[in-house]
């Protein structure tokens, strides 16, 4: 049994109520089976649930997170809004910034950089999400986006301590279509030599995948080196999917 991959976040995205709490419960029981102490395991549920499901959880080995933030610290006329001391108070621990869905509705990169410093500052730690369009892969401006959403999303960032930055192709997020070795091995190569370079090699670099990460393609998935983790959407919906991901990173 490995433990090479440390973190395995979900991303309920607009899913789950109180009774979805067996799914962790599920999860959380396998965890303790196998003993695993070095894997982080962290579920990113709706606002509505983050309170109520950490509360649950304190005296487990699996963390709660957000999905989204506003980018203003202090509370204020923003109707329907959850800063990032909301959700801290709230008993999250992570949040997701920067997913291509929340991208798609407006979120530039500038935005998403007001949110990071926020979360940081409210002493949660970020799980930072980059990727590019099936357009600008087919025009080879991979890196180049990547570099822009680094440079822009990171900005003002001093530390990488609180930042995971997760690589998620877009045209991968929900079409079942994953990037081969040499393109994923490339693009995760890339990230951490534009992560060492912009931060002068001071602090690790913590890369995890995202995009229709299932139990059909992670044993390929788990073979790219420099991946710390996964990002896993759908499929950590479901008890049986997650755990059947996790075994096949643990046999």
């Amino acid at each position: 049994m490995t433990y090479k991959y440390k973190y395995f976040i979900a991303n309920w995205k607009m899913f789950g109520d109180f009774s979805s709490f067996k799914i962790i419960n599920l999860v959380n029981n396998y965890i303790n089976k196998i003993k695993s102490k070095k894997s982080r395991i962290i579920f990113c549920v709706p606002s509505t649930l983050i309170s109520y499901f950490s509360n649950r959880l304190k005296k487990s080995n699996i963390f709660i997170g957000a999905q989204n933030c506003h980018y203003l610290d202090e509370y204020g006329s923003h109707t329907g809004s959850i800063n990032s001391k909301m959700i801290k108070s709230a008993g999250a621990k992570y949040v997701i910034l920067g997913h291509s869905e929340n991208r798609i509705e407006g979120d530039t990169d500038n935005l998403i950089n007001n949110k990071i410093k926020s979360a940081i500052k409210n002493n949660l730690v970020v799980i930072f999400c980059i990727g590019e369009t099936l357009n600008q892969k087919k025009q080879n401006l991979t890196n180049k986006i990547l570099s822009m959403q680094i440079d822009k999303g990171l900005r003002l960032v001093k530390s990488l301590n609180k930042i995971i930055v997760s690589y998620e192709p877009v045209w991968s997020i929900g079409t079942g279509k994953i990037p081969t070795h040499k393109e994923l091995n490339n693009a995760v190569s890339f990230i951490k030599y534009k992560l060492n370079k912009k931060f002068n090699n001071k602090h690790s670099v913590k890369i995890i995948y995202g995009g229709s990460v299932n139990v059909k393609n992670i044993g390929e998935l788990i073979t790219i080196q420099g991946i710390n983790g996964f990002l896993i959407g759908g499929a950590s919906q479901s008890a049986k999917k997650f755990i059947d991901i996790l075994k096949n990173c643990y046999k």
